[in-house]
């Protein structure tokens, strides 16, 4: 067995089992790629550690917790790690490198598994993350996809990706399409930091000598602010923009969006954030055709009076290369289109 001494961030890689040694409420905020889940302390139990510690004393913290992490990793022996070979070699890591998973590897190593604790734990790895994003992403030659709603940004990017291009898929890693309308049926968000952890995951993995295509978006996706370093290069960026008719945005629009017919009650909430801009009148008639599912009549009035408006003021004003951009002109949005929008777009 190697002598025991603590792994770096820059390690990670080597490991083919990483073990979380943290609650499961940590876990699903944000953990390290391809983590399992392994907790010394339950949600409650952290709770209930937290509190005696406080309003008792450490020592009995201390000793009540001793108690709970040793029924946990016994649990853990008897079911999650029963069938790992003698020469297992797990890396194990808690909030900052410390007791929670200093006891787990302890306890594996007595069993005589190659147990190795990750250095400064989920801090050390969250702040690798911060740095890769922060180095990586001014080095990028991007090229923005841009185009009014209904463009087929997004599907444009997946053919492009399709033939072996450089892609990244704001939308798809921040689970949201990126519009008022855009949050997903029965699919929640990642925390801000999970969005990070796997937007550094995809630039981790980049070519930086070729090209790479992401979408032009907002500041923010649904509830996720995408880092400030992405947002200003983006707009310092190369522009290529997708200028697809208004019939067939409206067509691709209605088969993207299909699913918003299912729950009308939701689309009629988002249509009421709009009063505002768009005043009771207009806002009143399209959550009638929402009701009466009159989605073309309703896509068409959202194209024109407020999608469109909000991009054509916003381009020219945020990406500076705006009047240097290559501009593609479509009028059909169908799958072979597209496939051959994304040729034309990779070799140009």
């Amino acid at each position: 067995m190697s002598h025991r001494q603590p792994v770096r961030v820059t390690e990670i890689d080597s490991y083919s089992t990483i073990i979380d040694a943290r609650t499961p409420a940590e876990f699903e905020l944000d953990h390290i790629p391809g983590a399992i889940n392994c907790p010394v302390l339950s949600n409650e139990e952290r709770v209930t550690i937290g509190t005696i510690y406080k309003q008792v004393s450490p020592f009995e913290a201390k000793r009540l917790g001793a108690a709970m992490v040793a029924a946990n990793l016994s649990k853990h022996l008897y079911e999650t790690f029963s069938d790992k070979p003698a020469n297992w070699k797990p890396l194990v890591y808690c909030w900052r490198g410390g007791l929670r998973s200093g006891s787990m590897v302890t306890w594996l190593r007595l069993v005589g598994w190659d147990a190795q604790q990750l250095a400064g734990g989920y801090k050390a790895f969250r702040r690798q993350v911060v740095d890769d994003i922060e180095s990586i992403v001014p080095q990028m030659q991007m090229r923005v996809l841009c185009g009014a709603t209904g463009s087929a940004k997004t599907r444009v990017l997946h053919a492009l990706k399709q033939l072996g291009e450089q892609v990244i898929d704001l939308e798809g890693l921040a689970r949201h399409k990126g519009s008022l309308l855009g949050s997903l049926p029965g699919v929640a968000q990642p925390s801000q930091k999970h969005f990070e952890t796997l937007l550094a995951g995809e630039l981790k993995a980049l070519d930086l000598s070729r090209p790479v295509y992401l979408e032009g978006e907002s500041p923010k996706i649904g509830r996720v602010a995408l880092p400030l370093v992405l947002v200003q290069c983006m707009r310092q960026s190369t522009v290529v923009e997708i200028q697809a008719s208004a019939s067939a945005r409206l067509s691709y629009l209605l088969r993207d969006y299909a699913y918003l017919g299912d729950d009308v009650e939701k689309l009629c909430e988002r249509l009421s954030f709009l009063k505002e801009i768009q005043g009771n009148a207009t806002v009143t008639r399209w959550q009638e055709w929402a009701q009466a599912r009159a989605l073309p009549s309703l896509f068409d009035e959202l194209m024109h009076l407020h999608y469109d408006p909000l991009y054509e003021r916003s381009q020219s004003k945020h990406f500076v290369q705006w009047d240097q951009r290559s501009s593609w002109e479509v009028d059909d949005l169908s799958d072979a289109a597209i496939e051959r929008l994304a040729q034309s777009i990779a070799s140009a």
